[in-house]
């Protein structure tokens, strides 16, 4: 699939809930209540059989999102279900990692390649402050998915000017010692948490100054279908990503589009536009309609997001689409 200007789309993020354990302060503000109802989720095999109409039309990379996606009862199902699909290269999966000691070995038997978790201070005071969750817990899925044989895991750390923006060599020296790659993440005016995240907006070239003035960093690679630009940390095996979609906006090079948990496809994560694909599947549209509803999405996808012109458009919480 090519949209109007030439992007190749082939990465569909997947909502399979919009609920979360944890209440991140630029995600999901702790009063917000709105969400959707179970009896609205897409089913496992109507996720399936949706993501199967992408996989048709050239998407090969899936992530699987939330919310927190291990708070949905069925995700293993859903992981197995996409997994058996024709053309799937990279069946991806973003969490908190709060429950990844429970499941880390299901999820890798399941067909989950890689894992993206979220981990945005090593205090445990400023880390209940952020988020609401526990690090001991986070620690421990960690751990578990490292034992159950995920690589790479990806740490993914939205960096907020005076909340944790001092701990960025300390992730750093995390990640060397438990050989993670480290994501740096500038945060993004989506929803009301993500409005008054940017009082502690911070550009990335900062972070990435800090850790020049420490470190020899070297552009380098990363396999992923993700804007992260990446470099490697002196001559370890560290690799750490910048990825900013406010200082240095990457819509040009977008691959990819989203569906909610309801089934609506959101053709940028800054923009409103969406598909009721959820809707025409529960009214009976064949496979042939589905992809040409998508395709015809795919024509209207915007050229880029608005954060910069109209940073309080977006009402939708970021659970709502996972990042």
């Amino acid at each position: 699939m090519q949209d109007q200007f030439g992007r190749r789309i082939h990465y569909l993020r997947v909502s399979v809930t919009d609920r979360c354990d944890f209440r991140c302060t630029y995600c999901l503000p702790r009063s917000h209540r709105d969400f959707e109802t179970p009896d609205a989720w897409l089913k496992p095999q109507e996720l399936a059989r949706v993501v199967a109409a992408f996989t048709g039309l050239g998407v090969n990379h899936v992530r699987l999102t939330g919310g927190e996606p291990l708070v949905r009862p069925e995700l293993t199902e859903i992981v197995q279900r996409i997994n058996e699909l024709p053309g799937i290269e990279d069946l991806s999966l973003s969490t908190n990692a709060s429950r990844l000691g429970t499941f880390a070995r299901d999820l890798k038997a399941a067909g989950v390649t890689r894992l993206n978790i979220s981990l945005d201070s090593l205090d445990a005071a400023t880390f209940k402050q952020l988020t609401g969750g526990d690090l001991a817990r986070v620690m421990a899925g960690i751990d578990a998915a490292r034992d159950a044989g995920f690589a790479p895991i990806k740490i993914n750390m939205v960096a907020m000017r005076g909340l944790n923006d001092h701990e960025a060599n300390a992730m750093v020296d995390f990640c060397l010692s438990k050989g993670l790659t480290l994501r740096f993440i500038e945060a993004m005016p989506v929803g009301a948490g993500g409005q008054r995240a940017q009082d502690h907006y911070m550009p990335l070239a900062e972070i990435e100054q800090r850790l020049r003035d420490r470190f020899t960093l070297t552009p380098t690679a990363m396999h992923g279908s993700g804007p992260a630009r990446y470099f490697q940390i002196d001559d370890s095996e560290l690799r750490v990503g910048f990825i900013t979609p406010q200082s240095q906006h990457f819509c040009d090079t977008c691959n990819r589009v989203r569906l909610s948990v309801n089934g609506d496809l959101y053709l940028c994560l800054g923009q409103e536009n969406k598909v009721a694909l959820g809707e025409m599947l529960r009214g009976g549209a064949s496979d042939s309609e589905l992809q040409a509803a998508i395709l015809a999405g795919i024509a209207r996808k915007p050229q880029r997001h608005d954060f910069l012109d109209a940073p309080t458009a977006i009402l939708r919480p970021m659970s709502a689409l996972g990042g």
